[in-house]
């Protein structure tokens, strides 16, 4: 097995994003495609790509010029434009799964994924403004097509709200909903900020294959059930909007192509974009341009949300108010809350101040101008609280994040946070939960770095870094208790942290801030914090690992770069073994075992035994599923002495379980039984259940092997119901193939069907491919048991596909097998002879005992054709 390179590329075929394993190695791919596509010159590539953006409405000046478009091909960089890439991609290859390869290829290795990390999805709407304002036109050009919708028999509806920042688009999508939902309450409500246009450059528009993840989570998918690839995502969102009146509301929108994933295309459903650009590729959608206000509807704007201010002797004031604001929506609300700030001032007081600092400070914009009013106007602790929230790498926020980097008690930060948000400086998402509009955050940003020391602002950063790190420890050693050696011993923080003793409530909080802890540990490797990130990293690494892969890969990958930037070759060493299992989990093993192969040589330079053996423990499941079992077993024995040495327990527990996994494949039953039980006893020992649950299947499955059909189905039932009580579907999945094949021994085909295709639809469901070929098989076998041979002809042979695409040689030689009986029973002698041979030389070459069986069946074979000729 090759670890250190990767996987060979010819000239002669499509170039595969997905095998590269670093940037060079997709910039290599990108040269050629170019070749692959007629080699066309820089020049050409920039023209299309051009000519596409402006199409989709870009503004000429975000087109791409020729050198940016040359950057892309350059190797050495340490970041692309991730964008930009996929554009040209598109023009080279206009292929939408080959273009979606790619995006998915980038985010993985540029780390550009944090776009996922920064998504938050919610299942209702934000709260409607009291003093909702004008939009008549709007509003009823929304209500008459949800209107056409009814009477079309409930065709989807998509309107596209566009126009400028802070024209008042969201508000008009968030009143619109909440009009509708009074008028028909909706069945569904899905709402996400997709962040097409966040001020920090460093945070991209959030991928929708990240917010997918989140809707489907609020539609009941459990977590670890979410596809990985975004094809089976948008299936399984559309599935389950079927037959429900649901509204999604897709703010802040960046292109058509980010949105396209997110459309529902149920009958009944309603869909609001919003964007500052012009979606004109939703051709099906109703496009409304919102402009600012009207005079008149500003006035009325004012009048609402300012009421019982005294007009002075100016009658013309709240025009001139009006006009200086620019009429704009954002900077009108931020002004009508100045004013009821200002008891004793007259509308004419206001006017003539706005005039008076539209001259002094030659603000160029009515945001600035109504934006530098409202700050003036805050106390010195809020002001400083306001600039220093703007500095935080989330989308959102809590009490407890403010009260860290403000330094102050929990009361306090509760009341500043709501005060702002009163005073229209923040948004409230969720109850609790606040945010900015971009905007805001943009004039605080500035603020911050003008009136804020350099120490002053990375010290308020320190405080909230540690907070999430102490939180996230708490809340990890609450689920995971047995594993806390494991994990880096983290101080607790010096301001409030919430309870999360209890393990629903640590469990939910790791839920709500997985966005904000994955930008947390971007931004901590990337401006200083390495540690932070890589010990964040370990910390989450059991809870990354069960179902949220896409951010494990960032998280993993930013603290491995974190780490050898900062001369840290065990952090390195850590996140690599955790970037590799992230790698196996989604079914690339070449590149998990160049991570683990890596990982093991910096552990070996360290002198951590306990990090050589978990490395070694890894590279013998790869060396497993390759069907290189002597190699493994051999593996593991060191594994087990480094882990004693080391005093790792959980280690030296699941390496005895996986060394009885490598002695049953090589028909050392009794090796198995006793390496299984002393697992099963250390995991009970240490209370690591899930741990347990996987040694029951493993116990389950030799005596399965060995014909103790009752001890087998003891081990079996007992294993369902932990996996099913700890929420684990992967081991829930395993006990029922492992059933289905005991009821297949057992002479019960009908019931070894319905328990394969239980594992098979969960194998699916979580990406498994390890697992789908198995439950594949075992269908085949059940099916032909069943006296169904066709039927178990082409499940064999989709099993086969399977394993030949992963490198599991065993199922391939079961698929042979399996293909084999089936032509047999069918009176294909031939084809029959033909299978069981592969089926011979695959078993023959692992060494594996099944050869002897697959001899006798040719034997037979053989006799029956000497018996036919006689």
């Amino acid at each position: 097995m090759s670890l250190s390179r990767e996987p060979a590329v010819t000239f002669a075929v499509l170039p595969d994003p997905g095998q590269a394993t670093t940037l060079d190695g997709l910039v290599e791919r990108l040269r050629l495609l170019k070749v692959w596509a007629g080699d066309p010159s820089y020049g050409t590539i920039k023209d299309r790509v051009n000519a596409a953006w402006a199409a989709e409405g870009r503004p000429a000046g975000e087109l791409a010029g020729k050198t940016t478009v040359v950057d892309c091909f350059r190797l050495g960089r340490r970041r692309v434009n991730t964008e930009l890439v996929v554009a040209v991609v598109r023009t080279l290859h206009p292929d939408t799964g080959y273009v979606a390869q790619w995006r998915q290829a980038l985010q993985v290795i540029s780390g550009e994924s944090t776009a996922a990390s920064q998504v938050r999805v919610q299942d209702s709407l934000p709260k409607d403004l009291a003093a909702f304002t004008g939009r008549t036109t709007e509003l009823n050009r929304l209500c008459q097509a949800l209107a056409d919708n009814r009477q079309d028999g409930g065709a989807v509806v998509i309107s596209a709200i566009e126009g400028m920042a802070g024209v008042g688009k969201t508000q008009l999508a968030i009143h619109a909903g909440h009009v509708l939902n009074q008028q028909q309450p909706f069945d569904r409500v899905l709402f996400v900020n997709l962040r097409g246009f966040h001020p920090d450059p460093t945070q991209p528009p959030a991928d929708p294959a990240a917010v997918l993840d989140g809707f489907l989570r609020l539609l009941g998918v459990p977590g670890h059930t979410v596809p990985h690839d975004i094809e089976s995502r948008v299936t399984l969102y559309r599935e389950r909007l079927v037959g429900t009146r649901a509204l999604v509301v897709l703010d802040n929108a960046f292109s058509a192509d980010q949105v396209r994933p997110l459309l529902p295309d149920a009958p009944g459903c309603l869909t609001l974009v919003t964007s500052r650009r012009g979606l004109t590729d939703l051709r099906s959608a109703v496009h409304l341009a919102v402009d600012v206000f009207t005079p008149e509807e500003a006035l009325r704007f004012l009048t609402r949300t300012a009421p019982g201010v005294p007009l002075g002797p100016d009658p013309d004031a709240p025009e001139r108010i009006a006009r200086r604001c620019g009429y704009l929506p954002l900077a009108l609300g931020l002004l009508a809350a100045h004013i009821r700030a200002t008891p004793g001032w007259t509308l004419t007081d206001h006017a003539d101040r706005l005039d008076e600092r539209h001259q002094d400070r030659r603000l160029d914009t009515a945001v600035e101008l109504a934006l530098d009013l409202s700050y003036h106007h805050l106390p010195t602790d809020r002001q400083r609280l306001l600039r220093l929230l703007a500095l935080h790498p989330g989308q959102d926020f809590d009490a407890h994040a403010a009260a860290a980097l403000a330094d102050t008690d929990l009361s306090t930060a509760h009341t500043h946070l709501r005060l702002l948000h009163d005073d229209h400086l923040l948004q409230q998402g969720t109850p609790g939960r606040y945010t900015f509009h971009d905007l805001i955050r943009a004039h605080a940003t500035t603020r911050a770095h003008d009136e804020d020391r350099p120490p002053d602002r990375r010290a308020a950063l320190t405080r909230l870094f540690d907070h999430y790190l102490a939180t996230s420890a708490d809340a990890m050693n609450t689920l995971h208790p047995a594993e806390a050696h494991h994990r880096p011993r983290i101080p607790p923080a010096g301001t409030p942290t919430p309870d999360l003793t209890d393990p629903d409530t640590a469990r939910a909080w790791l839920d709500t801030e997985r966005p904000t802890l994955v930008g947390v540990a971007v931004h901590t490797a990337g401006h200083g914090w390495p540690t932070h990130t890589t010990r964040l990293a370990r910390t989450l690494y059991r809870y990354l690992d069960s179902g949220h892969h896409t951010d494990a890969l960032t998280v993993h990958g930013h603290a491995g770069n974190a780490a050898r930037d900062n001369g840290d070759p065990t952090g390195q060493a850590h996140a690599l073994t955790s970037l590799g299992g992230t790698h196996f989990r989604l079914g690339r093993y070449g590149p998990a075992a160049e991570h683990f192969q890596r990982a093991l040589d910096l552990f070996r330079q360290t002198g951590d035994l306990a990090g050589q053996a978990r490395a070694l423990n890894n590279l013998g499941i790869i060396e497993t599923m390759a069907g290189q079992h002597q190699a493994a077993a051999d593996r593991y024995v060191l594994v087990l002495v480094l882990s004693r040495q080391a005093g790792d327990r959980i280690g030296e527990a699941h390496t005895l379980n996986n060394l009885g996994i490598v002695e049953l494949r090589l028909g050392r039953h009794q090796e198995a039984t006793d390496h299984h039980r002393q697992a099963l006893a250390l995991f009970r020992q240490i209370g690591e259940r899930t741990g347990e649950a996987h040694t029951l299947i493993s116990l389950g499955r030799v005596m399965l092997r060995s014909g103790r059909h009752q001890e087998a189905t003891d081990y079996y039932r007992q294993a369902l119901a932990l996996s099913r009580q700890l929420g684990n579907r992967d081991a829930e999945a395993w006990t029922l193939d492992g059933i289905g094949i005991l009821r297949t021994r057992l002479g019960q085909p009908v019931q070894a069907v319905e328990h394969h295709q239980q594992a098979l639809t969960i194998f699916r469901e979580t990406g498994d491919r390890d697992g789908e070929v198995w439950a594949l098989n075992g269908l085949g076998e059940a099916v032909h048991t069943a006296g169904h041979p066709a039927d178990a002809l082409a499940r064999h042979t989709a099993a086969h596909t399977v394993a030949a695409d992963i490198g599991d040689r065993e199922q391939q030689a079961r698929a042979h097998a399996g293909l084999g009986h089936a032509h047999r029973t069918l009176g294909d002698r031939t084809h029959a002879r033909e299978y069981y041979h592969h089926a011979l030389t695959l078993y023959t070459d692992l060494g594996m005992p099944e050869a002897d069986e697959i001899r006798a069946h040719l034997t037979s074979v053989d006799d029956s054709d000497h018996d036919q000729r006689e």
